[in-house]
């Protein structure tokens, strides 16, 4: 908390979450006293755990799958609240990672858009470990221009610079402010 009071007392207002308790903690009466403060959702969202990010998100950056687009679009109808949305793309095709195919993109994009009334601002990515992270962040502006979209996030600490290079308009930087979590 003590680290996060300066940088709104300077006028920063984004901040990003990766865990919805935390950020329940953390942000529920700042949010209250402050409703200039957009925060963002950055990690991995569970369909048990929308209930909770609705009301108190602005952003959610790991849409991923169709179960969870269409919880969303219940919790947000129930709220009378929409969030501004990136899809999330398994950019370098792993396995081990959430996102959407980039084959199975502007499907489920339009199911989002024009089944379940989702506001789709951009797409989000965490390119491949130990690889030129600009062949994937190229792509992923590809992508976006494809489906008209205005936004893009990624880059993290590590490669920020590149993807402001290919046009990222949200940067994760958290480590580069706060260091490493403990």
């Amino acid at each position: 908390m003590k680290e996060i009071e300066p940088l709104i007392k300077n006028g920063h207002i984004h901040f990003g979450e990766n865990k919805v308790q935390e950020a329940i903690d953390k942000w529920t009466n700042i949010k209250t006293h402050s409703n200039n403060i957009k925060l963002h959702m950055i990690g991995k969202l569970q369909t048990n755990k929308v209930k909770y990010v609705v009301p108190l998100f602005d952003f959610l950056h790991s849409l991923d799958n169709i179960k969870l687009a269409e919880k969303i679009s219940k919790e947000q109808k129930k709220n009378n609240k929409k969030l501004k949305i990136f899809i999330q793309i398994n950019i370098g095709n792993e396995q081990q990672k959430n996102g959407i195919q980039i084959e199975q993109l502007e499907n489920f994009y339009h199911i989002c858009v024009n089944n379940l009334n989702l506001d789709i601002i951009g797409l989000m990515c965490i390119p491949p470990e130990n690889q030129n992270v600009r062949p994937f962040f190229k792509k992923m502006k590809e992508l976006k221009e494809q489906l008209k979209l205005k936004e893009l996030s990624m880059g993290m600490s590590s490669d920020y610079l590149e993807a402001i290079e290919f046009g990222s308009s949200f940067i994760r930087v958290g480590s580069k402010i706060f260091g490493k979590r403990v």
